[in-house]
């Protein structure tokens, strides 16, 4: 039936009453996940450090390691029995918070968030290969969930407060609140909304407000970037095109790796595997362990080609097997890693046979990193602004939006999916097995 003017009006009058309130709502979201998420980042960032300091004083200490490897699987094994009991909080957390939007999943948002937080610090203390985004997202949106159930009038204003939650999330992850609104609208959503677009800055500038207090205001990576010459545009094209290729590589490998781990009937086992092969990693190559802060502070114009190539090859295999074991963390930051050892693999090759400026060495660091990540999750938008607010240059916006539309397009002509779509699918099959 046809709405009559009067009761079109009187809806459009109920949901600008409901606006007001919603701002509000999400200005306490913010407060709520900027703590709760700040404390996350603030933990996983001494843990990382502890981490690699440990690994080193083991490899020291011959008589360790047996114990050490004891820990990891006591600590594995630990990990799969709070996954096994709740099931969402198994990997990044993104697809369950996009099931939960989407109605496919009801959760308890107090066990999830408080799952979630111990079982990435415990994940990131073995040396997991896993970034603290995801979780973020999840825990913000958890928080969301709590204030949205008690709020919230509609299942329509507990998603967009539940998408406020997210974008708090990943605002504190990582300095970054346009960022966290703009993955939550292309990748979330995959709709604009001005409610959610509003909503979601008031939460994230909050949030991203608390982390700065704590963590500080610099810039997450601290790369030296110029101009690009409009001569060299040429070779953006075939950088982008590279990375969409291996965007679409790493999404069908993951996807093949949580497969195989998905062989292993005792889901608590799982873990098990993948944190027996942090203790390898974390005695024989510590430079991939963890979210990839060392392998970053690694890189630069003085790295070999063979040394770029290991690395990355290492950081793959291993973020496969951290994320396909379903323990508890997030693929951005590992992405970010590869892509920026990608980048500077790309400028090697290009200084040595083109004659490349070295100047430039470090915009392809970033350039790598936005394509990569918009040829797996598919969000170029958030892509550029995320690489923008993670490096604090703006004059690289073009040469960004050049290489994430070229990555996109790749990977799109070689039928990846967007890896985030394929993951909530992933879930949504073994829960319907279950």
């Amino acid at each position: 039936m046809k709405q009559t003017d009067d009761e079109c009006g009187n809806t459009l009058c109920e949901k600008n009453r409901r606006t007001l309130p919603l701002l509000g709502y999400s200005a306490v979201i913010g407060l709520a996940a900027g703590l709760v998420t700040t404390l996350y980042r603030f933990a996983l960032t001494h843990l990382e450090e502890y981490s690699v300091k440990a690994y080193g004083y083991v490899s020291d200490h011959i008589l360790l390691i047996i114990p050490t490897f004891a820990l990891l699987a006591l600590a594995g094994y630990g990990t799969g029995i709070l996954i096994d009991k709740n099931r969402m909080l198994s990997g990044s957390g993104i697809p369950q918070v996009k099931g939960v939007l989407m109605g496919y999943f009801k959760v308890n948002w107090l066990s999830t968030m408080i799952g979630k937080f111990f079982g990435g610090c415990v994940s990131m203390l073995a040396g997991l290969s896993l970034g603290r985004e995801g979780p973020s997202i999840q825990i913000g949106a958890s928080m969301a969930q709590g204030v949205s159930d008690k709020m919230a009038v509609t299942d329509e204003e507990k998603s967009i407060l539940v998408a406020s939650g997210a974008s708090a999330g990943l605002a504190a992850a990582f300095n970054a609140p346009l960022s966290g609104v703009m993955f939550t609208l292309e990748e979330v959503f995959k709709s604009f909304s001005p409610i959610i677009l509003l909503t979601g800055m008031i939460a994230a500038v909050i949030s991203d407000s608390i982390s700065r207090l704590v963590m500080g205001s610099a810039s997450i990576f601290n790369f030296s970037v110029t101009d690009i010459p409009i001569s060299e545009y040429w070779m953006l094209l075939i950088l982008g095109a590279a990375l969409g290729i291996f965007g679409a590589v790493y999404n069908k490998v993951l996807l093949s790796s949580i497969k195989l781990f998905g062989r292993i009937k005792d889901r608590k086992l799982r873990p098990v595997i993948a944190f027996l092969i942090a203790g390898v990693f974390g005695l024989l190559f510590p430079t991939v362990i963890c979210g990839g802060d060392s392998m970053i502070n690694s890189i630069s114009i003085g790295s070999s080609i063979g040394f770029l190539c290991i690395a990355l090859v290492l950081k793959f295999l291993f973020s496969m097997a951290s994320y396909g074991s379903g323990a508890p963390g997030g693929i951005f930051f590992p992405l970010l890693v590869m892509g920026a050892a990608f980048g500077a693999i790309f400028a090697q090759i290009f200084m040595i046979g083109f004659g490349l400026d070295q100047s430039i060495f470090y915009n392809l660091i970033v350039l790598a990193m936005a394509g990569l990540f918009t040829a797996i999750v598919r969000a170029p938008i958030t892509g550029i602004v995320l690489l923008v607010e993670m490096t604090g240059s703006f004059n690289l916006i073009l040469p960004l939006s050049l290489v994430a539309v070229v990555a996109y397009v790749t990977a799109d002509l070689c039928k990846s999916e967007p890896i985030y779509d394929s993951l909530l699918r992933n879930i949504l099959k073994t829960e319907k097995k279950c």
